[in-house]
């Protein structure tokens, strides 16, 4: 239904750092060609017909640069060739636009869905974006195996299971499912170590298990638990305290003071989830709730989420391409794209009435597969709790404006004891790890005004430079990162926000002098080495406490930083960053190499066949020496595949 245009960026996270510098950038560059735009709308409006759909802008690369939706698509696109009338943000996006396409759907709702789902997907800069690279955490109760294991879960929700979220963070899930362990001792094992036990592990012996593996449970009893698990759950936690009062006192009664313990603790996690989590939200059930503060240019969205009357957590929300945008659709354009992720609850609370609010409500409806009801309360606990989110919203703002003006403030220091043209956009950290040379990894993190962009970190597996030769291996990890640069390259007008196509301001070696003359060797051969500044961090001579780091320039000059410099720490922040990076990198690829068998070697062999000739043989020497005859009778080994392990290590015999 929507094509990728060539060279467009997959990693949507990478494709959001893109068309934040292509707003930038592009947009003030010389005179756009306002007559193209119009020629190219205009001949898109002579074919459309008076029909609901989604329209995308797309310029000469074929980049989509603007995604909409219509009731009639004819007169909404055809509002486009009214140049004056337009803002000057739309203005600007005209004068780009070189080709458009368009979808058609049976309904304005449809349409508005489709809009939102192609928004998530190419980030067009002209577009409200909703900027959120994390997925939410959910708590999992599975419902495939006779004994229920509860679970964090993120990501396509396929397993089979109630879900019960979302959760704001996975700190606030995990601090939930502790408890909800604790409450109704349920397991969190995989079904693997499940069906392996032989006597209850350590959740058992503090209280977190009720160990169904080895039968210290019968399945009714267990299944008792997660029904109330499941009540609890859903809301109705006043029920389940009453029974364990209840249960407790019974136990007090009998003299079982061993039972009413473990029930006494039971009531403790559960009146622990409820003191964490109640906030005034008696009787909204399951709802979300969303305010919208603006200051200085910047906007922020708070949401509450609330999942049977308790707060799950809350998270803020900054979202970009504001500029010149209404804040009611600002708002809507973080629902729609919000709930691309989520479910939508049966109630949204907002701070304020949107344009279109029936047709947000609709389009949301038809994702839920139930009613969704938009509400701006005036008046009760609903507005007093909307007033609460108001007021997180101003707050979260006022601290994203503090940290901004903090970074950019570094950001201009580091230009200027840098020597460089002005605040770097993207910097780019470089560092090896190996051991004696063995299982080389070369790392590369980028941070951005805002910080780390860790979906644009690069793990490089050292392949030429295999001997313990840092210089070389550095020289590796230049040529394969800016390998598709040269003398007739245009890094600005390329910048598709994938590794390849992104030339960086600043490169940070951690390393001295050797380190940045390798750099520059490999930028000078391949013609860009004037293009970026790149810079050397090393220890100097006393490096202990007072972090006296040297900094090398590629003309052979060196500088240093004043001990206690929030630049210095600043920069030495990039440089642990990398190096964190870098040694997981590397323990992960020894970590793998201490798990390889020989049967990988050999082509077409999976993880079921090589399983089944070690089951078989014993050791990957006896599958080696064994006969032709001998690797077809092994179990699950097929006539042609015997033969395919046997020609691979016999041949030329």
């Amino acid at each position: 239904m929507a094509r990728t245009p060539a060279g467009s960026p997959q990693d949507p996270r990478g494709a959001a750092r893109f068309n934040e510098e292509r707003a930038a950038t592009t947009l003030a560059s010389a005179q756009p060609d306002i007559e193209a735009g119009l020629t190219a709308i205009r001949e898109t409006v002579k074919v459309l017909k008076p029909v609901p759909g989604v329209y995308r802008m797309c310029d000469s690369r074929g980049e989509v640069l603007y995604v909409g939706k219509a009731r009639s698509l004819k007169a909404r696109v055809a509002n486009y060739t009214q140049f004056a009338a337009l803002p000057k943000r739309l203005q600007r996006m005209v004068s780009q636009t070189r080709a458009m396409e368009i979808v058609v759907t049976n309904s304005e709702a449809e349409a508005l869905l489709l809009e939102a789902q192609l928004i998530k997907r190419f980030r067009p800069p002209f577009n409200v974006l909703l900027r959120d690279d994390k997925s939410f955490p959910f708590i999992l109760l599975r419902a495939d195996h006779p004994f229920p294991r509860i679970q964090k879960h993120r990501g396509a929700r396929r397993a089979k299971g109630n879900y019960y979220g979302p959760f704001a963070s996975a700190g606030s899930v995990n601090t939930t499912l502790n408890a909800l362990q604790k409450l109704f001792l349920l397991r969190s094992c995989t079904d693997s170590y499940f069906n392996n036990r032989d006597r209850p592990c350590l959740l058992y012996q503090i209280k977190r298990c009720s160990a169904p593996c080895v039968g210290r449970i019968s399945e009714a009893d267990y299944a008792a638990l997660v029904r109330q698990a499941k009540d609890f759950l859903a809301g109705k936690s006043s029920q389940v305290q009453a029974d364990l009062e209840r249960q407790m006192g019974e136990a007090a009664a009998a003299l079982d003071f061993e039972t009413a313990a473990i029930l006494r603790d039971r009531l403790r996690a559960a009146t622990f989830i409820q003191g964490a989590q109640a906030i005034n939200a008696q009787g909204l059930g399951d709802a979300d709730v969303f305010a919208l503060a603006a200051k200085g240019g910047v906007i922020a969205v708070q949401g509450f989420f609330i999942r049977g009357g308790q707060n799950w957590g809350h998270r803020a929300f900054f979202p970009r391409h504001t500029a010149e945008v209404d804040e009611a659709e600002v708002l809507a354009s973080v629902l729609l794209q919000f709930y691309e992720e989520v479910p939508p609850p049966p109630t949204i609370l907002l701070d304020r009435a949107l344009a279109e609010s029936d047709l947000v409500a609709s389009a949301l409806s038809g994702l839920a597969g139930r009613k969704v009801r938009l509400s701006v309360p005036e008046r009760g606990d609903r507005r007093r709790l909307l007033a609460q989110a108001q007021r997180n919203a101003r707050e979260a703002l006022d601290r994203r404006l503090a940290e901004t003006g903090t970074k950019a403030r570094l950001n201009r220091e580091l230009a200027e004891f840098l020597e460089l043209d002005g605040p770097p956009q993207r910097i780019e950290v470089y560092d090896n790890s190996h051991i004696q040379g063995a299982k080389a990894v070369g790392a590369m993190v980028v941070a951005g005004p805002e910080g780390f962009e860790k979906g644009q970190y690069r793990k490089f597996n050292i392949r030429i430079a295999q001997s313990n030769d840092d210089f070389a291996m550095l020289r590796e990890v230049m040529a394969r990162r800016f390998r598709n640069f040269g003398e007739s390259a245009e890094p600005q007008a390329g910048r598709a926000g994938g590794h390849e196509s992104v030339l960086p301001d600043l490169i940070l070696i951690d390393g001295g002098k050797g380190q940045v003359s390798s750099v520059m060797r490999v930028l000078e051969d391949i013609g860009i080495a004037d293009e970026v500044a790149v810079i050397g961090i090393a220890k100097g001579p006393h490096h202990g406490r007072e972090g006296r780091e040297v900094f090398h320039f590629p003309d052979g000059r060196e500088k240093t930083l004043p001990p206690g410099s929030p630049l210095l720490f600043h920069l030495q922040n990039l440089r642990d960053e990398v190096h964190r990076f870098a040694i997981g990198a590397h323990r992960a690829r020894r970590a793998k190499a201490l798990t390889a068998s020989p049967l990988d070697e050999i082509p077409g062999i999976g993880p079921a066949r090589k399983r089944a000739l070690l089951l078989h043989f014993g050791t990957a020497s006896k599958v080696r020496a064994a006969a032709l005859e001998d690797l077809q009778r092994a179990p699950g080994i097929s006539a042609a595949v015997a033969r395919k392990v046997y020609d691979f290590y016999h041949a030329g015999s």
